[in-house]
């Protein structure tokens, strides 16, 4: 026992030394940063504080938006396309026969009708119709910056009486900034294509570079004082197709009324991870 006692002893001597040596080095130390201090003026102080308060905020923010991922789609086009039908079946299956046209945007957070039934974790979506009429587009703008995705719908059965308006319509969305900087997913969805007259998503494509061609052409020869177009499409001296666009633009087909809407959904979950 004496012998524990005695080693306890030294223990805490030789414990009480080396605080005591750590002491007096760190005091040399800790004078020099003192002085060190008291000659920078206060100014430079605040401003590193400043620099590093806001870096962590920053870092914060980038951490806290990389995990709020977007799952908001966009479905846009004219008055009459079918959007309207398109958000009730993706919604609850239901056509919704006898809906009129928007007035103001459908929206809603939910699973994929189609989904239901599937086991496991599934992650709502949430949808918004913009109304098609010209007076109410500018509520696209509203949606756009959160959007994982647009999807523009064009009436396949009534698509030549339609072409400039859903032309112009769309190359107003292919160069808008929040569109372009995003690099924001964009499906061409040729609705209403169970119909026998409807045409084939190929010739809506091939005609709608074309006439998107053509209004390149001409707004480009207007001031740009005229014009609010945040991006030009396209490669200069070559016709336009949508490849050459700076974001992904593809086209399927749907069938609002009859419910398939298979490729559309596909577009959904390919921007909207479960």
């Amino acid at each position: 026992m004496e012998g524990l006692e005695q080693w306890k002893k030294q223990a805490e001597q030789w414990s009480s030394q080396a605080l005591q040596q750590g002491k007096k080095q760190a005091e040399p130390l800790w004078s020099q940063a003192h002085e060190y201090i008291q000659q920078v003026p206060p100014t430079q102080i605040y401003a590193a504080l400043a620099i590093l308060l806001l870096t962590s905020v920053l870092l914060l923010l980038g951490r806290l938006f990389k995990r709020q991922k977007a799952n908001t789609i966009v479905l846009s086009g004219l008055s009459g396309s079918g959007k309207t039908v398109l958000f009730y079946q993706l919604r609850d299956g239901s056509s919704h026969q006898g809906t009129v046209t928007s007035m103001e945007p459908n929206e809603g957070t939910f699973v994929l009708h189609s989904e239901t039934s599937k086991n496991g974790k599934l992650k709502p979506v949430h949808l918004v119709d913009v109304p098609g009429h010209s007076r109410l587009r500018p509520k696209l703008d509203e949606f756009l910056p959160q959007a994982a995705g647009v999807v523009f719908v064009v009436d396949a059965l009534e698509f030549l009486p339609n072409l400039r308006a859903a032309s112009e319509y769309l190359y107003d969305i292919l160069t808008k900034a929040s569109v372009v900087k995003k690099k924001i997913p964009i499906l061409i969805l040729c609705n209403k294509t169970d119909k026998v007259t409807a045409h084939s998503k190929e010739f809506i494509r091939k005609q709608l570079e074309k006439e998107i061609d053509k209004l390149r052409a001409s707004r480009s020869a207007i001031s740009t004082a005229d014009i609010a177009d945040d991006f030009t499409l396209g490669v200069l001296g070559e016709p336009f197709s949508f490849p050459q666009c700076q974001n992904k633009v593809t086209v399927a087909e749907a069938a609002g009324i009859t419910g398939e809407t298979t490729q559309v959904e596909q577009f959904i979950r390919d921007h909207v991870k479960y």
